[in-house]
């Protein structure tokens, strides 16, 4: 490479506003001056560099002194520009390009800089070398600047348009008051509005409640917003009694306006703020602030984005206000028809709970009731009528008023039901209902059940063991009547001292797109888990599955448990239900029988009370249509024996057989008469129980504790 190769070379430009020539003609030197452009030839030969007049005077060098060298044309450039400048000449001549383009900023007197743009032609020989360099200088300061400040306002453009958007993005999705603040003060709501702090003021009646506030140290705000009557000496208040914006630029600007301020300002982490009306359907429903740590001009631009957050904010708080009304309104309307308190019960204890959707505006038709009958037993329902709307509601307001009737009438389930359907069928409506009712008797257990196209009933065994008997249904209540086939069997359940019933609506087990028994399985697992009285366990439930869905429909239930019976400390006693289709239900019962007696320090009998147990119960289960109730207790007088009684429905009394050597039943009453001390059989209720005494015959004599003691 030559010298002239390694020379660097083409000038740079000062900071002018420029007009450019438009015409395609030749250039003179006055147009040239005027449009600040100028010529240059370097010729690498020679080393030399002729610019012309207009060239040297956007390069800022005095047309009298330049002294045609290029090192004399660059020397005004500092030296990260003089470098930029020798790396795009050399990457042209060295590379072999035709061509090049840098833009410079050359100093010029005063200490401003001038944007230059330098546009040059390679010319080589044949040989492929550089011998001459020619192109225009030209001041591109007002070009340059005029793009600038279209990128700037494009970028400002495009900000203020991603904050609208994703605001009102935001926004759109919030239902109640409450979603508004957590959609201004949650995760990112600051930096989707564009602000370092926010402060929220919704007015009720003559009243400022500061409702939401985020950012650094702005409980100062707090205290400046929230009063029992609008302040206009405090900036919140102000904007809601004028109905203006204010744009404050600074904390003293603040403070110069607002006095009662200045107590606080050593608090506001700030620089800058804007108080904005928030006006919805020509009414002022509150106020926003916006604070700023950086200094904040608020020119046009941003004053036309603070006042259109405010205005979405307007919107979304008025329309989330109006939602908390109606749904205030609708859930007092449903509630108005529930029933205000559920009675209390002799031998057991009730629970009830309702809960209303999180979504959407409507109310649904999910009921209970509890019903006095005659003869201390009581009706429960659980029930769900069609539809999440009021005219659902009317309609369970209705149907629960005739049901109840029904019940009180003294009429069996079955008719109870039947009757209702035909009520829903006569009404206006084409609304249909499901329910299930069951008469209650704890004074014996006794538990008559109907569904209509509803959920059965759970039941909790004294040990948490969790059973879903097989109930037996109708059509739903309306539809039934309209098919001509209003037919509701009754099941026979017996409920045990210590045993828990839950009967519940839809929403308490289904999940948005799962199977509807994956929340029936999670609702025995919470029911068995749960704590054994009613009032908790329906406690336990609603937290547990009423927030696990999502609560996208309206909740009833009903826990009903029936008072344990533990006897005494020395008389324990327990209580089991064997379910005649239970294929785990005798073992269970064996299990319980010598657990207990381990408990009770009365091992000893284990096996005879367990062996009995399993005759007693197998006879039941065979020879019956329906399960048995099994009783375990001590009888401490005079003698500390157990008792084990067998309960059944059926009023058929065994009878003692003799059977042959080879026969394979008709043995247990004589098992009872070789085992027990004693046993009977007594008529209760509806069918019968079978008993037997395990234990000493007679109390120990005083010889016999004497050698006891001497032993």
């Amino acid at each position: 490479m030559t010298d002239h190769d390694r020379q660097s070379s083409t000038p740079a430009a000062p900071r002018r506003p420029i007009e450019q020539s438009q015409g395609r003609g030749s250039v003179t030197a006055e147009s040239l001056v005027m449009n600040r452009t100028g010529s240059f030839d370097w010729d690498l030969d020679t080393g030399t560099l002729d610019i012309d007049e207009a060239g040297l005077l956007v390069l800022g060098l005095d047309p009298l002194s330049f002294d045609s060298r290029p090192e004399s044309a660059v020397e005004r450039l500092d030296a990260a520009e003089r470098a930029r400048l020798d790396e795009a000449v050399n990457d042209a001549i060295v590379g072999g390009r035709s061509s090049y383009s840098v833009h410079l900023r050359v100093p010029l007197h005063g200490g401003m800089d001038q944007r230059t743009h330098v546009q040059a032609r390679v010319l080589r020989g044949d040989d492929g070398r550089a011998h001459r360099v020619v192109g225009v200088v030209r001041d591109a300061t007002a070009e340059i600047d005029h793009s600038e400040f279209l990128l700037d306002l494009e970028k400002r453009t495009q900000r203020q348009t991603s904050i609208v958007e994703r605001t009102t993005s935001a926004l759109s999705r919030a239902v109640t008051v409450d979603d508004v603040t957590a959609s201004l003060t949650g995760p990112s709501g600051l930096a989707r509005i564009g602000a370092d702090g926010l402060a929220l003021g919704m007015l009720e009646k003559s009243t400022l409640n500061v409702i939401a506030l985020s950012g650094d140290a702005l409980e100062a705000v707090a205290e400046l917003g929230s009063g029992e009557e609008l302040d206009r000496s405090l900036p919140l208040a102000d904007t809601v009694v004028s109905g203006r914006p204010r744009f404050l630029n600074s904390v003293s600007a603040l403070v110069g306006r607002y006095p009662a301020v200045a107590p606080y300002a050593e608090r506001l982490r700030f620089r800058a703020a804007a108080y904005l009306p928030l006006v919805a359907q020509a009414r002022t429903v509150g106020s926003l602030a916006l604070f700023y740590r950086e200094p904040t001009a608020f020119d046009a631009d941003e004053r036309s984005l603070c006042l259109g957050l405010a205005a979405i904010v307007a919107q979304s708080l008025q329309r989330a206000k109006l939602f908390d009304e109606e749904r205030e309104f609708a859930t007092g309307l449903q509630s108005a028809m529930l029933p205000r308190r559920i009675q209390e019960i002799q031998g057991g204890e009730i629970a009830v709970r309702y809960h209303a959707a999180w979504s959407g505006r409507q109310i649904g038709g999910d009921w209970y009731d509890v019903i006095a009958l005659p003869k201390d037993r009581f009706g429960i329902v659980v029930g769900d009528v069609q539809g999440h709307d009021t005219h659902a509601a009317a309609i369970m307001g209705q149907l629960r008023i005739a049901l109840r009737a029904y019940a009180a009438e003294g009429h069996a389930p079955s008719t109870v039901l039947a009757r209702a359907s035909r009520f829903l069928s006569e009404l206006d409506t084409e609304r249909f209902a499901t329910c299930t009712y069951a008469q209650v008797d704890l004074a014996s257990g006794a538990v008559r059940v109907v569904r209509a196209g509803h959920f059965g009933p759970l039941i909790r065994q004294v040990d948490g063991r969790v059973g879903s008997p097989q109930v037996r249904g109708g059509l739903p209540l309306g539809i039934s009547t309209d098919f001509g086939d209003e037919e509701y069997p009754e099941t026979r359940l017996d409920l045990v001292p210590g045993e828990t019933l839950v009967l519940y609506t839809d929403g308490l087990v289904e999940e948005p797109g799962a199977d509807v028994e994956v929340g029936v399985q999670a609702l025995i697992h919470e029911v068995s888990t749960g704590p054994a009285g009613a009032q908790a366990l329906a406690d336990h439930l609603s937290d547990r599955l009423w927030e696990r869905w999502g609560s996208g429909d309206d909740v009833a239930l009903l826990v009903l448990r029936r008072s344990p019976d533990p006897g005494s400390p020395r008389a324990p006693r327990l209580h089991q239900y064997v379910h005649q289709a239970d294929p785990e239900g005798l073992s269970d019962a064996r299990t319980m029988v010598r657990q207990a007696l381990n408990d009770w320090d009365m091992a000893e009998l284990a096996d005879d009370a367990e062996l009995m147990t399993g005759e007693l119960l197998v006879n039941v289960l065979l020879h019956t249509e329906g399960g048995a109730v099994l009783t375990l207790e001590v009888l401490p007088e005079p003698v500390r024996r157990i008792r084990l009684s067998v309960q059944d429905r059926s009023s058929v009394w065994p009878r003692r057989r003799s059977p042959g050597e080879t026969a394979t039943s008709g043995r247990g009453l004589l098992l009872m008469d070789a085992v027990a001390i004693r046993w009977g059989i007594e008529p209760r209720g509806e069918g019968k129980a079978v008993w037997c005494e395990i234990g000493p015959s007679k109390p120990p004599g005083p010889a016999r504790a004497t050698s006891s003691a001497r032993t």
